[in-house]
């Protein structure tokens, strides 16, 4: 080989190195912190970028993008002296990525320690209750104390999350228990307004319905009375109209007393006292349909013995105002046949008048 080409490849290969030393590409979102001779020299941005072979070297490459970081439970003691175990989710970012690389360590550890210090110095002023309750102000409050701690490490917090409260299991069967009775008594609270609105509107709808019937009834005996005012009315003017016999008024009578006493709530019955005048009215009406014929002249002792004949006591008589002692229905009974009877005797008399061999018991004419 030619004694002048080595000298050229190794000069080549220098170029070479020195070139790519020289040149540093940048990925975007990332940054690179550059040290010239062991001090911190620049932060490299995104793109093409030139340093000094051999003086400048790369320190640190971060990342700018917003990170997340969850931390595993750590046990916290409340105010009422109880064990909980917390982990929290914690998003940050790099703003300053010289003072993460030289302000802190490690920022990863800085912060999670930070974290549990001020989560236990927050919820040591809280009692159990109120830590499950009040994540917003828990969140707040450990935001405010790690933004003010990491502005320095050149690291922003943008948000700090409590992912969970795990308390005892003790505690956890206690809260169970507790939100049972008062899901509970919800319940029952809530059946017993269920149970009197369905009275209330029972009782709303019997009240209405009691008067819907107390009205619809009203109308009925309205009704029904002005019906049999009518039909009476109707029944008067008829009978007046047609100028109604006094005998045939009188049968009507009798035919109407047996219905007077046929209610189930009669214990007694009076007898009137026109009941015997209706029976005697009755009587002469068939014993004068029966002697109808042509009018002779009658001497005065037949005619005294014809009226002796005709009030015979076969006749019951019943006194007016008299009371029968038996009950109502017996008494009509009674008075039925009591009229049947003297329209018996009264149809007798006619015929026995009729007969020319009816002996006479008046008293005999002397010439």
């Amino acid at each position: 080989m030619d004694p002048v080409v080595i000298p050229i490849l190794v000069a080549a290969l220098v170029i070479v190195f020195l070139v790519a030393s020289t040149v540093r590409i940048v990925p975007q979102a990332r940054r690179y912190n550059v040290e010239r001779f062991g001090r911190y020299r620049r932060t490299l941005q995104p793109g093409l970028n030139l340093v000094l072979p051999v003086a400048d070297r790369i320190n640190t490459k971060l990342d700018v993008r917003e990170q997340v970081y969850s931390s595993d439970p750590r046990p916290v003691i409340t105010e009422d002296n109880l064990v909980v175990n917390i982990d929290t989710v914690l998003y940050y970012q790099i703003t300053d990525p010289r003072a993460a690389a030289y302000e802190v360590a490690d920022y990863l550890q800085a912060i999670d320690q930070l974290t549990v210090t001020t989560l236990r110095n927050v919820i040591g002023s809280m009692d159990l209750e109120e830590t499950l309750t009040s994540r917003e102000e828990i969140n707040s409050r450990l935001r405010a104390v790690l933004d003010d701690a990491t502005g320095k490490w050149g690291i922003r917090v943008n948000r700090v999350e409590i992912k969970a409260i795990d308390p005892p299991h003790t505690i956890k069967e206690a809260m169970e228990k507790q939100m049972r009775a008062e899901r509970d008594k919800r319940a029952a609270i809530l059946h017993a307004e269920g149970e009197r609105q369905a009275k209330i509107l029972t009782a709303e709808g019997t009240k209405q319905k009691d008067i819907l019937e107390a009205q619809g009834t009203q109308q009925a005996m309205i009704l029904r009375a002005d019906g049999e005012a009518k039909a009476v009315e109707l029944v008067f003017q008829a009978v007046h109209r047609n100028n109604a016999d006094p005998k045939i008024l009188a049968y009507k009578y009798l035919e109407t007393l047996p219905h007077l006493a046929r209610s189930d709530n009669n214990t007694f019955w009076v007898i009137p006292g026109e009941l015997t005048e209706a029976v005697r009215t009755v009587t002469r009406a068939f014993g004068d349909e029966a002697t109808a014929g042509p009018p002779r002249p009658a001497q005065p002792e037949e005619a005294a013995d014809t009226d002796e004949a005709a009030h015979q006591p076969r006749i019951p008589q019943l006194d007016a105002g008299s009371t029968v002692s038996l009950d109502a229905a017996a008494a009509a009974d009674e008075a039925g046949k009591q009229a049947a009877a003297a329209v018996s005797d009264a149809k007798a008399e006619a015929e026995a008048a009729k007969s020319p061999q009816v002996p006479h018991l008046g008293r005999t004419s002397d010439g």
